[in-house]
């Protein structure tokens, strides 16, 4: 069910609407941590994932290195490494641009990178997922997420949809749902959902 945050219409949408909404949602997503530490809740959500989406060896899946009250991703991306899929981590290479993935093992070195994050080092080889673990600030029940406001994740699934089948799964804790995201024309759906309480499906992906 939707949270007690609220959402403008679904579309049209506009920057203001979505400004003020990234600014609830960050300071209800600080709440929802507090409650639910993000490494355990990460474990639920990962295990969500693990339960209803198949990941063959050697498929090529990106996450993310969790920041501040994110839910935390390190679960699933070291039992899928465990796995035999190859791990890829984003790097912003800079405005208006869409992510590259550079893989990450246990042995890999991180580097400073954009917006306060950690990245893999350049010696890294850069890989092309086909399933992709993306962090978000809200919700709906559509399957369309609210970002950080870069674009980077809409315009890395145009790109990468665009070249051959690619599953995208929201990765949040349940709380984040809202009544509906302002979204506009270059935003892209969700295929999964997974909280540290369920999982859903909203588009095509496998």
């Amino acid at each position: 069910m939707p949270s007690a945050l609220t959402a403008p219409p679904a579309s049209p949408s506009s920057f203001q609407d979505k400004h003020q909404l990234r600014r609830k949602a960050r300071e209800h997503r600080q709440k929802l941590a507090l409650d639910h530490p993000p490494p355990l809740a990460g474990e639920k959500a990962s295990r969500q994932v693990l339960a209803g989406v198949a990941f063959p060896a050697g498929s090529v899946v990106s996450a993310y290195w969790a920041m501040g009250d994110e839910l935390n991703a390190q679960f699933l991306i070291r039992h899928l490494h465990e796995a035999g899929c190859v791990i890829g981590l984003p790097v912003v290479l800079g405005k208006g641009q869409p992510l590259l993935f550079r893989r990450w093992t246990p042995e890999t070195k991180f580097i400073p990178g954009g917006f306060g994050t950690q990245i893999p080092s350049p010696d890294e080889p850069e890989v092309v997922p086909q399933r992709l673990i993306v962090p978000l600030l809200a919700f709906d029940a559509t399957g369309y997420r609210l970002g950080y406001g870069g674009g980077f994740y809409d315009r890395t699934l145009a790109k990468l949809r665009g070249l051959g089948p690619v599953s995208a799964i929201g990765f949040a804790y349940a709380g984040q749902e809202v009544g509906a995201v302002p979204r506009e024309d270059f935003d892209q759906q969700l295929d999964w959902l997974a909280t540290e309480v369920s999982m859903r499906r909203f588009g095509q992906g496998s």
